[in-house]
């Protein structure tokens, strides 16, 4: 039996239409979560959601708790993990309102708590992280977005940076020969930390902008800010299709 939970980021902080059934408070042995959990339904369906960056939206990239949110989801019994997340656009195809499903991932990041397995271990515990996403989720999410009639790319590679501060141009460039298509800041730890917990994660990516170096114009959080409104429109048709064909009532 699947539970699932939605992880919003930058531009989804709340889902129009969830019918909230109560909000939950909860102290993990890794210190407090972003935000309470709200337990809600959509569509008569039952869906845990948690803003990454809290509530209102004040916990930048690098000082987000990961450890608390994916650990809190699990004891609720969360199953799978929708993660949505504002990314900047590397490679031609990654163009501003772009919907990706990242299948893979790249860690630039640096100094955040990125594992459970560090303390009080009986053995050295590692995972495979070949594949950083889980493939059914990801191949039930893109049937879900042509079931929504959105064009989506099913594929791409998530470099993920510490933020708070936009990348430089020979960051993109380097990023871009290292094999990247898109650029964001909070996709580690959090999808080793969804894997060593067992959790099936996957990512909904709305392309914000053009990376740095990628466009003449300057990038400004008007901009920012415009291109997510639009493509978090279609993420939230997405999330529809989704849980009305695939979340447990």
């Amino acid at each position: 039996m699947s539970k699932l939970a939605i992880i919003g980021g930058t531009g989804l902080n709340q889902i129009d239409g969830l019918e909230v059934t109560s909000t939950q408070t909860i102290k993990t042995p890794y210190g407090q979560p972003s935000a309470d959990f709200v337990f809600a339904k959509i569509d008569d369906k039952e869906i845990i959601f948690l803003a990454r960056h809290g509530s209102p939206h004040s916990i930048p990239p690098h000082k987000i708790n990961y450890r608390a949110n994916i650990w809190g989801l699990k004891e609720y019994g969360v199953t799978e993990i929708i993660a949505i997340a504002s990314v900047g656009g590397i490679t031609p195809s990654m163009s501003p309102t772009h919907i990706v499903l990242p299948d893979q991932i790249i860690d630039y990041s640096y100094h955040r708590e990125h594992t459970f397995f560090a303390e009080n271990l009986s053995q050295v515990t590692h995972i495979d992280f070949t594949h950083p996403y889980n493939e059914q989720l990801r191949t039930r999410l893109i049937q879900a977005a042509e079931q929504a009639n959105i064009t989506i790319s099913h594929k791409g590679t998530y470099g993920c940076t510490q933020g708070p501060r936009l990348e430089s141009s020979a960051e993109i460039i380097r990023m871009q020969r290292d094999g990247c298509d898109l650029v964001g800041m909070t996709g580690m730890p959090e999808a080793a930390l969804a894997k060593e917990l067992a959790l099936h994660y996957a990512s909904i990516a709305v392309v914000a902008n053009w990376a740095a170096g990628k466009s003449e114009n300057e990038i400004t959080m008007d901009k920012i800010e415009h291109h997510v409104k639009q493509g978090m429109l279609q993420v939230l048709k997405i999330l529809k299709s989704y849980i009305n064909r695939f979340a447990l009532v």
